[in-house]
């Protein structure tokens, strides 16, 4: 049986016309896909994308080419396009090439973060918490990615911070299923390392760091290895 065509009510708004079609249905198919409404394996009709995003199937086609490009969609001979569904070897690769980044941005934070870095730290923490409180995965991921960013941020360093944002919609992709049972250690490993950057501990706010995303790696790689693959 299909699946239900529409979108949910909160993401039927249709695209941002001003901007290039192609790049505004390709951001909002990225972002419906990150978010976990397009799910892995999920069978992406041209003609119901064009009509639900509200544009012609031309812009929907030259995305689902460049998604397929950048590896989010599969192109299946006469079958049509489908999202991905991310691998073990897939996902270790980028989590670990991640991993290194962020114990670098750990590190650079327990150098330079002042007492309203601080402050703010401790803020994205609570946010965090509250989402999780309220079982609300998006807000996890997104409170994830915000408290992440805000430790990059400190570390002072612009290259480290673009190499970053070039894997974060991808890492937000891997974190939505995990947010919730991975959730109350990853915030509780989140308080030690804002905890270490307060008190300019280099040393152990990379090492807990290096551990928090091994950790998340390894969940990950344990669910999607337990779970049955799309089309399996």
């Amino acid at each position: 049986m299909r699946e239900p065509r529409s979108f949910p009510a909160t993401v039927t708004t249709p695209v941002n016309r001003p901007a290039p079609l192609r790049q505004a249905v390709y951001d909002v198919l990225i972002e419906l896909i990150v978010g976990g409404v397009l799910h892995p394996g999920r069978h992406l009709i041209e003609a119901e994308l064009a009509e639900d995003l509200g544009v012609s199937r031309q812009p929907v086609r030259e995305a689902l080419l460049r998604l397929q490009a950048d590896g989010w969609v599969e192109l299946r001979p006469a079958q049509g396009a489908f999202v991905h569904s991310p691998t073990v070897e897939e996902a270790t690769q980028l989590l670990s090439v991640r991993a290194v980044l962020e114990t670098h941005s750990a590190r650079g934070a327990a150098q330079y973060a002042t007492g309203p870095d601080i402050t703010r730290l401790w803020e994205l923490q609570a946010a965090g918490i509250a989402a999780l409180s309220a079982d609300d995965a998006r807000g996890i991921v997104e409170a994830n990615a915000a408290l992440h960013g805000f430790i990059t941020e400190l570390a002072r360093n612009p290259v480290l911070a673009e190499l970053i944002r070039q894997v974060d919609r991808r890492v937000r992709w891997y974190y939505m299923p995990i947010a919730r049972p991975r959730g109350k250690d990853a915030w509780n490993e989140h308080a030690a390392i804002i905890d270490r950057i307060a008190a300019g501990d280099a040393d152990r706010a990379e090492e807990l760091m290096q551990h928090h995303t091994q950790t998340t790696t390894d969940f990950y790689c344990r669910q999607l290895t337990a779970a049955p693959r799309a089309g399996a």
